[in-house]
């Protein structure tokens, strides 16, 4: 008998929350790439579908739904289309995050409680649903996207003159959440063959992204660059696979050496 190979995700089903957004799109060709059937869900659609619309015309078998993460009855009947369309679900990838704080520290704290509805509460009520439907079968992944600013504070220097900011409470607040989530997470499901595990990116360089800030943040990694977006594919892959099947509980950094510098 030819062994299996640990890599493939060929014959899981995934679920991509933000599949759309910087992280997420290569979040969500990884998976795809590796052979799962992967749907991208979000509080609008038509990203997603033009997404998943590439991917298949790629041979790739990806789709977009709708799903307001705040909201446990639009989660709950994203769960229910999945099961009903797929019958088992195999991997959550909890991406999705919402960033209402646009004036930062100074803003007013009805932000920061808005932020908290998708980004906290939310991020309970989708683990909840997909994780109990794991446990009924006895195996499935979770992986969190967290970020180093859930274990790390601000760097101000990185933002010096720049027109940019890194005060966001809300973010470091519900990212450090995110990483002891996971192991809360981990902990309650696994009696059930399910796993749960975190990733911890560092920052994405974008179209937009000040050509001084990529030059002092690349100056504090080993690896000396800001991420792209393929770089977490491949760490969500392993995560949500075979091959890391004795794993969980695991936050893991993937952040150029940001971190451990």
């Amino acid at each position: 008998m030819p062994r299996r190979d640990p890599f493939t995700l060929t014959g899981k089903v995934a679920l991509v929350t933000g599949g759309a957004g910087i992280v997420g799109q290569g979040i969500f060709r990884a998976v795809a790439e590796a052979g799962a059937t992967v749907i991208s869900a979000a509080r609008t659609f038509e990203k997603g579908d033009q997404l998943a619309g590439i991917l298949r015309s790629e041979g790739l078998d990806a789709q977009a739904m709708i799903c307001d993460q705040a909201d446990e009855a639009s989660v709950l009947s994203l769960r229910d289309q999945i099961l009903a369309q797929w019958g088992h679900i195999d991997i959550l990838v909890n991406n999705a995050v919402t960033r209402p704080m646009k004036e930062g520290h100074s803003g007013p704290a009805s932000t920061f409680a808005a932020s908290m509805e998708v980004n906290a509460t939310g991020l309970f009520i989708i683990t909840r649903a997909f994780a109990d439907v794991m446990a009924e079968q006895k195996q499935g992944s979770i992986v969190n996207i967290a970020s180093i600013q859930g274990v790390i504070g601000p760097d101000a220097t990185l933002y010096e003159g720049l027109p940019m900011s890194g005060w966001y409470p809300d973010y470091f607040f519900h990212k450090g959440g995110m990483i002891n989530f996971t192991r809360y997470v981990a902990s309650y499901y696994g009696r059930f063959g399910v796993r749960c595990n975190g990733l911890i990116p560092g920052g994405f360089i974008q179209e937009t992204t000040s050509p001084e800030f990529v030059r002092r943040y690349s100056a504090r990694t080993f690896l000396g660059r800001m991420a792209n977006p393929e770089d977490i594919g491949g760490a969500v892959v392993f995560l949500g696979g075979d091959a890391s099947a004795y794993i969980t509980g695991a936050n893991l950094p993937v952040d150029g050496g940001y971190t451990a510098k």
